[in-house]
């Protein structure tokens, strides 16, 4: 077969796929751009009214603030888990306990926290009000009795087991699950509960906003100086992070759909989770999982409640710095993504089930999940098709424009909300790394992305182990000046 045979039959094949896909693929990215600028005028909306109206906080509410049990899963943390530690305990809250929970470590984890808070054993029986299957080893307080601290100790079975032993270990009604990596604001208790107090009988949940750390400035577990990260691939999640975890969650929160919130950070009725069983050890996206079960429940048993996100930052996290830590950080995403969305498809465009069904799960199964599966088709087709003269310049150049150019146009009035909202950035250079940042994630960054979510997919789809990889840390950086 002649090489001009086989131009023409590709050519003859594209004709017939572009007479069916031509039209749509503009209106897919036409619909998922719009869509996110939506969620991002939303967003500034409620930036506005937050603004507007006098915030009260929970201490400053006459003793209301419920208590809170911070929720600390370790595995091998010994470099941060003392400073992470302390750092929550003095949290400027009224009220609050730091439960940690060793799930196993290798190194010297539990050495450091004993060393440091004067740990001894006490004869504590958790109560399983979570079921588990790691067997728990010892139960540990400070010496002195006054340090409001528990650090329990366990075979290694993993982050959400690790939680759930925390839930049982936990003594206050709310629980908070973070990180022991991350750094929370000095009154990020205070933001996120604000919810809770203000409608204590409805709130279930509250996510808190999820910043990058790196590049700013940290000194004794506190960010004292937010400063753009040094290298091109974490600054492009800074924009990332902003626009997808920041704004759009407030836009989902202000239309009552919020089905995701951060495993880095969130806030929950302890009681519900009991409800519900806690967090599920065999999902790979434990934290999308756990919220759609509890909309799940409640909703079947007709109860009134409400998941919000706190949209003030409220916790600060080191995002990936190279490529292969980041593949393996977004196909673990995407496959827990599209794991979790076949698990509640029932839920799928079901009145019962409200916004839920009806708008947050058709957003997320066609703008979310199938977005790197249709991009790559665009991707690959119109270029093929416009060098074989299938379609025509102006097409091509629509095509770049609906999905390229309106992408950057939605991220830089995220910017601009941002920087209007919360000025967390003095100078402008930071300002200049940003919108930078923002053109070079369609050059490069975003193609890649697209294929490792669907390597991801493509796996779970196989029913491929999925092996944990590890997240490789910089450090914070403590001594910029």
């Amino acid at each position: 077969m002649s090489w001009d045979r086989v131009v023409e039959g590709v050519r003859t094949a594209l004709t017939a796929v572009m007479q069916v896909t031509a039209g749509p693929i503009l209106v897919y990215f036409l619909l998922i751009n719009t869509s996110l600028l939506v969620l991002i005028l939303l967003a500034f909306g409620e930036f506005r009214a937050q603004q507007r109206r006098r915030v009260t906080s929970p201490e400053q509410g006459g003793g209301l603030a419920p208590g809170v049990s911070l929720l600390v899963p370790a595995y091998n943390e010994e470099t941060g888990i003392v400073t992470a530690v302390k750092s929550f305990l003095t949290l400027r809250y009224p009220r609050h306990e730091v439960v940690v929970v060793d799930d196993g470590s290798t190194d010297a984890t539990f050495e450091r926290l004993k060393e440091a808070f004067d740990l001894v054993v006490v004869p504590r029986q958790l109560p399983q009000d979570v079921a588990i299957r790691a067997e728990v080893h010892s139960v540990h307080v400070p010496r002195d009795g006054r340090t409001r601290l528990v650090v329990v100790r366990k075979e290694n079975s993993g982050r959400s087991e690790a939680l759930n032993v925390a839930v049982n270990a936990a003594s206050e009604p709310l629980v908070a699950m973070i990180d022991g990596d991350s750094i929370l604001e000095p009154d990020g208790l205070l933001r996120v509960t604000k919810p809770f107090v203000d409608d204590p009988t409805r709130v279930v949940a509250t996510g808190g906003a999820i910043r990058p750390v790196n590049g700013s400035r940290v000194e004794f577990g506190r960010v004292v100086r937010v400063e753009m990260p040094r290298t091109w691939l974490p600054r492009v999640q800074v924009v990332e992070y902003l626009r997808a975890f920041l704004l759009g969650r407030t836009g989902w929160s202000r239309m009552g759909s919020l089905i995701l919130i951060s495993g880095a950070f969130g806030l929950f009725r302890r009681d519900v989770l009991v409800e519900v069983g806690g967090l599920d050890p065999t999902s790979i996206g434990e934290d999308f999982e756990l919220v759609m079960r509890i909309h799940k429940h409640l909703r079947d048993e007709g109860r009134d409640y409400r998941v919000e996100f706190v949209p003030e930052p409220v916790a600060w996290t080191e995002v990936p710095s190279t490529a292969r830590v980041l593949r393996s950080q977004r196909r673990r995403w995407h496959r827990g993504l599209w794991e979790t969305l076949w698990a509640y498809r029932g839920m799928l465009l079901r009145p019962r089930y409200g916004r839920i069904g009806t708008l947050a799960l058709p957003y997320y199964w066609l703008f979310e999940l199938f977005a790197p599966l249709l991009e790559l088709f665009g991707l690959i087709v119109v270029p093929l098709a416009l060098a074989l003269g299938v379609v025509n310049l102006p097409y091509a150049a629509l095509f770049l424009l609906l999905a390229y150019g309106y992408a950057l146009l939605v991220t830089l009035a995220a910017l601009l909300a941002d920087e209007w909202a919360f000025h967390r950035h003095d100078r402008w250079r930071a300002i200049w790394i940003a919108l930078a940042a923002a053109t070079l994630e369609n050059i490069g960054y975003r193609q890649l992305t697209v294929w490792w979510r669907l390597e991801g997919w493509w796996a779970s789809l196989r029913g491929q182990r999925h092996v944990w990889g590890v997240m490789t840390r910089t450090g914070f950086d403590e001594g910029a000046s």
